[in-house]
C-alpha cells in the first residue's frame, strides 16, 4: 500500500514542483472535474495558474498542501485562501481539492482536508467557505466530511465539456 506525505509548499520548494501540480490539474480536468478550466487544459494555462498560485503563496495569501506519494510525486493537493477582507479575519476559503485518479478512492482528500483544517486553525481561522459543482462526488463528499450545505446557485458555471452546472455552497465552523 502507497503511503502519501501532507504538508505545505511554498517559495522555491512550490516553485520547483509546479510542473507536477500541473499533471494533477490537468488530469482533474480531462476527467471532468469542474475547477474553473475547460477542457483540453493547455500546458500553458496551468503553468499560468500554478505560476499565479506561488506568487500567491510566496506573499502569505494562501496555503498550498500537497500530497506526495512514496516516490515524491504529488498526487494531490488543496489550498486555504487565507486573505480576506479586513472585517473577515476569521474566515478561509478552500480552493482546488485535486487528487489525482490514480490515488482516489484511498482517503486522499479526507486527509488532505483535514490537513487543511488544522493549517487553518494553526493561522486563527474558524470559519471555512468552499462551493463546488451540484451533483457532483464532491458534493457528497463534503457533507460526509461535516460541511453545512448553505445552497445552490444555478447556472453557476461551465463543466469542462461545456455543459452547464449549478454550485452548492457549503461552510464548516472549526
Amino acid at each position: 500500500m502507497t503511503t502519501y506525505h501532507i504538508h505545505s509548499l511554498a517559495g522555491e520548494a512550490l516553485v520547483s514542483q509546479i510542473h507536477s501540480l500541473c499533471e494533477v490539474l490537468e488530469n482533474c480536468v480531462s476527467g471532468g472535474a469542474s475547477v474553473n478550466f475547460m477542457h483540453p487544459l493547455s500546458r500553458e494555462k496551468s503553468l499560468q495558474f500554478w505560476s499565479g498560485i506561488a506568487a500567491s503563496a510566496a506573499r502569505g495569501e494562501r496555503i498550498v498542501l500537497v500530497a506526495q506519494d512514496d516516490a515524491g510525486e504529488i498526487v494531490g493537493t488543496v489550498q486555504v485562501v487565507l486573505e480576506q477582507p479586513e472585517n473577515q479575519p476569521h474566515r478561509a476559503d478552500v480552493s482546488k481539492l485535486l487528487v489525482h485518479e490514480k490515488a482516489r478512492r484511498q482517503g486522499l482528500a479526507r486527509r488532505l482536508m483535514d490537513a487543511l483544517e488544522s493549517e487553518a486553525l494553526a493561522h486563527g481561522k474558524t470559519v471555512l467557505v468552499l462551493d463546488t459543482s451540484t451533483g457532483s462526488g464532491a458534493e457528497h463528499f463534503y457533507q460526509q466530511c461535516g460541511w453545512q450545505r448553505v445552497g445552490e446557485i444555478p447556472r453557476f458555471a461551465l463543466m469542462p465539456d461545456g455543459n452547464v452546472t449549478a454550485t452548492t455552497i457549503f461552510y464548516k465552523f472549526l
